[in-house]
């Protein structure tokens, strides 16, 4: 070497990458393993296909160098970027390093979070983040003087949250929560179309408990205050995962439902499920007795492709239930009722979770099946104080303006205004034997439309069931089904078959409706 190529510069890069692998440090990753949490890169390694990560921005970040321009010391941005493989398709990665501190931003790192956005939209490919940290800091990158800390918010600018909206309009979004999550990182995750949170290891907060008892007064612990006990119900995530790698492995199963982007459609799978497949307990899966209840779960179990389901949402909204699964090898969203938490019926939470699920079928193209055993909306104070009939009316909202392929199996209750949100316009209806609707449930209105007459009998609940059997035997499925109110009367056990031959026949529909979605405004 004669000292005029660019050695020493080039030295110079492999010293900051090569540092830039040991995060905070090694008492910093091992206090991180001894919390039962991996460090990021080890996140992105258990995530992505092996040996398929391609970091960006590896040298972000603060040197120091000294007057000979050797480099004396190198901090790298707390957040890792780049490029991989789930199951051989491409997606965007990224997540905060929270061996340095604590995964608040430092400007190289926000930076590098920021550009996130920028690049699954770019390439058109699906984002993950991995979360832990809190949404800014009063210090500077030294820890210590808050005359920086001004300068971290600008990396925000005024359209910070517009490239967010644009990337769950165009691609898969899918987020993990595997620590404390607080601020913008806590915005992030739920500004996703699948949020996960690890049962053990995280929290997610608007602010921290140190914040809460300043402003409020109120004394709480971080696991009180957004833990997974406290998530699962109120809507935050979509799922609870036993561990990170649990986590991971959900996102990648999440992932596999999905096109890349929403100029494409959802990879049809190989199916060695028989389409035929005529299971004889669906027969008697829905009781006579109108009373009685039954396992939703294990209804539409029975119908599609064997170990495809997989559930949103179970804990939020749980008179509902919503999952992706396949039929036919088509990825497909699924809807139903679930009797076991009031009768089905349709609460705010329900109503919420309905319209986000609708949404995201319809972002991605997934064609929809509802099982219907709907009893009407939720009523009583409660329900009022709830605003239940608002979110009722933006989850018909979301129903009627998707503009996906829709199929709708009447099982047992259609009742009120709620069982709009079970068919879309031009939905393909079968039905059950067990099938019923009307503007009421029957117990409900022979109790109000016969009020009087109950009271007077000499045996009021007998009379009561007296009446109600009458109005039963009268809504028979074969008058509906005689004058084509619904496409078909199902034998129960042929449902897979029929709706194996409807995904057949949407096909070429599926093919025109790739591209964006808009909607007007809903209630």
């Amino acid at each position: 070497m004669n000292g005029e190529d660019w050695s020493r510069e080039v030295e110079a890069i492999r010293a900051r990458r090569r540092l830039a692998q040991e995060h905070g440090g090694g008492d910093a990753v091992a206090a991180q393993h001894a919390q039962g949490r991996l460090a990021i890169r080890e996140r992105i390694d258990a995530l992505l296909d092996a040996r398929s990560f391609r970091e960006q921005g590896a040298i972000a970040g603060a040197s120091e160098v000294g007057p000979d321009g050797a480099l004396r010391a190198f901090t790298p941005a707390n957040y890792v970027l780049g490029t991989g493989r789930i199951d051989g398709r491409p997606c965007v990665v990224g997540g905060e390093d929270f061996t340095q501190r604590g995964g608040s931003p430092s400007p190289a790192g926000l930076r590098k979070s920021v550009f996130a956005e920028d690049l699954c939209l770019r390439l058109r490919v699906p984002l993950v983040r991995m979360l832990q940290g809190a949404g800014g800091s009063i210090t500077a990158s030294d820890g210590r003087s808050p005359k920086r800390a001004g300068g971290e918010g600008a990396a925000l600018g005024p359209h910070r949250f517009a490239s967010i909206a644009e990337a769950m309009a165009a691609v898969p979004v899918a987020s993990a929560a595997l620590g404390a999550v607080a601020g913008l990182p806590a915005a992030r995750l739920v500004a996703s179309h699948f949020a996960v949170m690890t049962r053990e290891t995280s929290q997610v907060m608007i602010a921290g408990p140190a914040l809460v008892e300043r402003a409020l007064g109120e004394r709480v612990d971080k696991d009180a205050l957004g833990g997974a006990a406290v998530h699962a119900k109120s809507g935050v995530v979509d799922a609870v995962a036993r561990d990170e790698r649990d986590a991971f492995e959900q996102i990648r199963r999440f992932l596999s439902y999905l096109p890349t982007n929403v100029w494409q459609s959802a990879p049809r799978a190989d199916c060695d499920d028989p389409r035929d497949r005529a299971e004889a307990a669906l027969l008697e899966i829905v009781p006579r007795d109108r009373r009685k209840i039954y396992d939703a779960r294990e209804l539409v179990r029975l119908v599609l492709d064997r170990d495809s389901i997989f559930e949103l949402g179970r804990g939020h909204g749980r008179a509902q239930i919503t999952a992706l699964a396949r039929l036919a090898g088509q990825p497909i969203g699924v809807w139903a009722n679930d009797p076991r938490f009031y009768a089905g019926a349709m609460t705010a939470a329900g109503a919420r979770k309905v319209r986000r699920f609708v949404e995201l079928c319809d972002t991605f193209h997934l064609p929809v099946v509802a099982f219907v055993d709907e009893p009407g909306f939720m009523i009583g104070s409660q329900s009022e104080r709830e605003a239940t009939i608002r979110f009722g009316a933006e989850a018909i909202f979301a129903v009627v303006q998707a503009t996906v392929p829709w199929a709708s199996v009447i099982v047992r209750k259609s009742y009120g205004v709620a069982a709009a949100a079970h068919f879309a316009p031009d939905a393909a209806v079968f039905a059950w034997p067990s099938a019923e609707g009307g503007a009421l449930p029957i117990e409900g209105g022979v109790a109000v439309a016969f009020r009087r007459e109950i009271a007077s009998a000499p045996d009021p609940d007998a009379r009561r069931r007296e009446l109600e059997e009458q109005f039963a035997s009268a809504r028979s499925p074969f008058a509906r089904a005689e004058a084509f109110g619904v496409q078909d009367l199902l034998d129960p056990r042929e449902t897979r078959a029929r709706l194996c031959d409807w995904v057949d026949e949407i096909q070429t529909a599926l093919a025109g409706h790739v591209g964006p979605r808009r909607y007007s405004l809903r209630p």
